[in-house]
């Protein structure tokens, strides 16, 4: 005989990806109304509180590997948003900033980021939304993930 299936309805994971990919989803229109992708952003918001610095510490900073950051600060670069420059010593040696209109742009994406939490999460107490906070974090924490999630 047999063995009985657990329902989905019943798993954690369902429920955490079924909000997920709602919240994301409307995240992800509101940003590329704005020209740039859920990565890009991300990108741009690890720069925004940074001088120049170097492609592989943006990496490091965000846990993608420095290929993925490369072809998104070419991207950006293209779109104007971010200066890429190379050191006059050593041209292998690069730093990333934002330009003006990337750094115009950064606040704008990020009211979008607080108006799509304040959609999907405003009807939680502020201590509910801060003990789901809590609790996603120690799941990170436990599990040890380190990547952020740009897609």
């Amino acid at each position: 005989m047999p063995r009985a299936a657990s329902g989905l309805e019943g798993h954690l994971g369902y429920w955490l990806r079924f909000v997920s990919n709602h919240v994301s989803h409307a995240f992800k229109l509101k940003v590329e109304s704005h020209g740039v992708t859920v990565a890009e952003w991300v990108v741009m918001r690890a720069l925004y509180d940074s001088e120049a610095v170097n492609p592989s510490e943006v990496a490091r900073k965000i846990g993608l590997t420095r290929g993925a950051v490369s072809k998104l600060m070419d991207r950006l670069v293209g779109k104007g948003l971010v200066f890429c420059r190379a050191e006059k010593a050593d041209r292998r040696y690069q730093t990333v900033t934002l330009s003006g209109s990337g750094r115009t742009l950064v606040p704008v994406l990020a009211e979008l980021a607080d108006r799509t939490d304040e959609e999907y999460f405003g009807h939680l107490s502020k201590r509910e939304r801060a003990d789901l906070i809590v609790v996603l974090r120690n799941i990170v924490q436990t599990r040890g993930f380190e990547n952020i999630p740009v897609e």
